[in-house]
């Protein structure tokens, strides 16, 4: 499993960043839960679990 920092306002402009991959389950969920934990409703970024294989949104690039 691998940890996305995707856009917390749901911006297709922003792309989506890899924060940790190649992560059991468990261990995903809890590194995702600690960045979500860490930062404020604010930020521009939260942390979703995604399989090893998916595909990470480029933001602009994608939409171009």
């Amino acid at each position: 499993m691998k940890v996305v920092l995707t856009s917390n306002w749901d911006n297709e402009s922003i792309a989506e960043i890899t924060l940790a991959e190649n992560l059991d389950i468990i261990q995903a969920e809890q590194k995702a839960e600690e960045y979500n934990a860490s930062t404020t409703d604010n930020s521009t970024y939260y942390a979703v679990v995604k399989p090893d294989d998916y595909r990470l949104w480029r933001g602009m690039a994608d939409l171009v």
